[in-house]
């Protein structure tokens, strides 16, 4: 293999990010970085000009809570960008879908009040420890609130952790009472969690999740969020095994395809 080839082989075609460490898409064009993947494959939604200096900023904010926790690469800007695919759903409102992206991309960023003693140990966590832990919803809803126009984006963050039969928190908000975007966004978060690898296991297969989200449909999701996973199945399941190397893709017009 020639230098330029080499070259080629360690680099994302489009950003130039050295990618050697592990190619997170490569085809008969070159590699591609995890963030154009996601860039190209399920864009969020058209930024205003003046808001794209601030979307690069939130997503550095994201993968560096992703950092702090052990994530497995850009675990944020992942699910955001696969949420737009249930969003797309139910909005074309860009303005609407704009601050889903948000929301869902700084899900977590109430964690950055949650001690690193209590956020990575290894171990249980006690009943004080979890009472901790389980502000970051509010905490993150307090950051966002401070924001102009991003009081959608808020009440996802806000409302990330609840469950359809009411057993999550921070609220214990039950059936439609969750914001439609948090419900949304629960079934993509727990399909990320599933197929990604974790320190103490590879990423499960994409049926896998499947099977869980059908199982907990109508405790921990709501059977809308879960019927329209089933109705985007074909599209959610190229992106994850494009994640997990399991299948060659090309990229056109924003969606990603599976190659014949």
């Amino acid at each position: 293999m020639t230098e330029q080839e080499t070259s080629s082989a360690c680099n994302c075609r489009s950003c130039g990010t050295s990618v050697s460490a592990g190619l997170y898409l490569h085809d008969k064009d070159g590699s591609l970085c995890e963030n154009c993947f996601l860039d190209k494959t399920e864009r969020p939604p058209a930024w205003e000009s003046h808001e794209k200096a601030y979307v690069s900023l939130a997503e550095a904010l994201a993968a560096a809570l992703d950092a702090r926790e052990h994530e497995t690469g850009l675990h944020s800007k992942r699910v955001a960008c696969h949420t737009m695919v249930l969003a797309r759903r139910f909005s074309d409102d860009e303005m609407t879908l704009r601050q889903v992206y948000w929301g869902a991309l700084l899900h977590d960023i109430g964690k950055i009040g949650t001690p690193d003693a209590i956020l990575l140990k290894q171990g249980s966590l006690t009943q004080e420890e979890w009472e901790i832990m389980r502000q970051h919803p509010e905490t993150g809803q307090h950051i966002l609130a401070r924001v102009p126009h991003l009081a959608l984006a808020a009440e996802v963050v806000l409302c990330h952790e609840e469950r359809f039969d009411g057993s999550g928190y921070p609220r214990g908000l039950a059936g439609e009472t969750i914001p439609l975007w948090a419900r949304l966004f629960a079934v993509i978060d727990t399909l990320d969690a599933i197929t990604s690898d974790r320190p103490y296991r590879k990423g499960l297969s994409f049926d896998t999740a499947k099977e869980e989200i059908l199982r907990m449909s109508g405790k921990q999701f709501d059977p809308l969020a879960v019927e329209a996973f089933s109705a985007e199945e074909k599209t959610l399941r190229e992106m994850v095994e494009a994640k997990c190397g399991m299948v060659p893709v090309e990229i056109e017009a924003g969606i990603n395809r599976r190659k014949t």
